[in-house]
């Protein structure tokens, strides 16, 4: 997969090449200290170690994404797929005690047909080998049978104190905004709820809401990509609010997570609850399999109630007391140790179970009720509901 990474000047120019993004391990370049004299982010309050620019898809490397053939695209999921079916330990049970991660949406591991007019993405999950697989992916389609981990973020401690001075930061942070949002307008329109939060955002009294507006080409994308931009964003707010994008659970809001800042959601779809169930629950609780009350961490506005007048998104928020928005904070603050990944290069140092640990635990669980039979279709673990493949 890396073979075509040359190290080389104007590689390392392109902050997006492939050569940058898996560097540091896949955790990305080291976010450098804020060197006095330099122009800073007002609000900027990340550490001066421990934090890399990672990209959000760093979980696996993905080759020709976009902007190739769908032969192209294709070809590299055949090979793995044909590749993997032949060895002896695929026929013990068809694959049924295999997982692997596909670090993106579940929909770009659906395309790459002749007719597929997007030129992104592969067929790799239509394929019937796949579907014997546990597939863990960053987030999920209503209807697709696969399980989810979280986006990484930018924070990626190398011991348990570490991540307990982030959470002192992230508490005592100074949250003179109401609410907050990153992010992009959608072409004509297709993402209502989007331009009614920006044009609220706008038009609210000042000192009310804090926004970076990705909507404007290459400058808003590039100041929307830094860290230190997002951080002091939502580590300014009480509320940060995340309206889907390509999918219905956005990297951003593992970053709100990050900075202590309670996530407003737009669909039930985009909830924790239903899309990281095993690092939502409650680490402290007697049981295991506890789950948090989504109303004890987060918000959820119904979009066609914004959309057609119905509310105001601030009007929503303000109806929390100081006391309902320190405990929801405060629980926000209690999940980051479970949204981080670990640095993997160092022995951590303390006692800390980070997202990877709870999912390489899960899915050790997981496999051992396959093996045993106890596990025949795609019922999601915890779950009531069992979910369909897509059509």
């Amino acid at each position: 997969m890396l073979t075509e990474c040359v190290e080389g000047p104007k590689v390392f120019d392109d902050p997006y090449h492939v050569c940058v993004v898996m560097s540091n391990s896949g955790l990305g370049p080291v976010i450098p200290p804020a060197a006095a004299g330099n122009a800073t982010v007002d609000g900027d309050i990340i550490p001066n170690t421990g934090w890399y620019h990672t990209d959000q898809y760093a979980l696996e490397l993905n080759r020709h994404k976009c902007g190739s053939s769908a032969t192209e695209r294709n070809e590299p999921p055949r090979e793995f797929l044909r590749w993997l079916t032949s060895q002896p330990s695929w026929a013990a049970l068809g694959g049924r005690d295999h997982f692997m991660v596909a670090a993106r949406t579940t929909w770009m591991f659906r395309r790459g047909g002749a007719g597929d007019s997007l030129g992104c993405g592969n067929g790799f999950l239509s394929r019937p080998e796949s579907g014997n697989m546990t597939v863990l992916t960053t987030s999920q389609h209503l209807g697709a049978p696969r399980l989810r981990v979280p986006y990484p973020s930018y924070f990626h401690p190398s011991s348990a104190r570490e991540v307990s001075a982030w959470q002192a930061t992230a508490r005592a942070a100074r949250r003179p905004w109401l609410f907050a949002f990153a992010g992009a307008r959608r072409a004509n329109g297709t993402l209502a709820i989007r331009d009614h939060i920006i044009d609220e955002c706008t038009a609210s009294p000042p000192g009310r809401c804090g926004m970076l507006d990705c909507s404007h080409g290459l400058e808003g994308s590039i100041t929307c990509r830094s860290p230190r931009r997002l951080v002091a964003l939502f580590a300014s707010a009480r509320f940060c609010l995340q309206p889907p994008g390509d999918s219905f659970m956005r990297r951003s809001s593992i970053d709100t997570v990050l900075a202590g800042c309670i996530p407003v959601f737009f669909h039930e779809a985009s909830t924790f609850k239903k899309q990281y169930q095993w690092h939502e629950r409650d680490a402290d609780a007697d049981n295991d399999n506890a789950t948090v009350d989504r109303r004890r961490y987060s918000v959820v506005i119904d979009p066609d109630d914004v959309v057609e007048g119905r509310v105001r998104i601030e009007e929503v928020l303000r109806r929390f007391s100081d006391d309902e928005v320190a405990a929801m904070r405060e629980e926000v603050i209690r999940m980051i140790p479970r949204f981080v990944y670990k640095d993997p290069r160092v022995r951590f140092e303390g006692d800390m179970r980070d997202a990877f640990d709870i999912t390489f635990d899960e899915i050790m669980a997981r496999m051992r009720r396959i093996k045993n039979g106890e596990i025949l279709g795609w019922k999601l673990d915890g779950d009531d509901d069992v979910v369909a493949k897509d059509s």
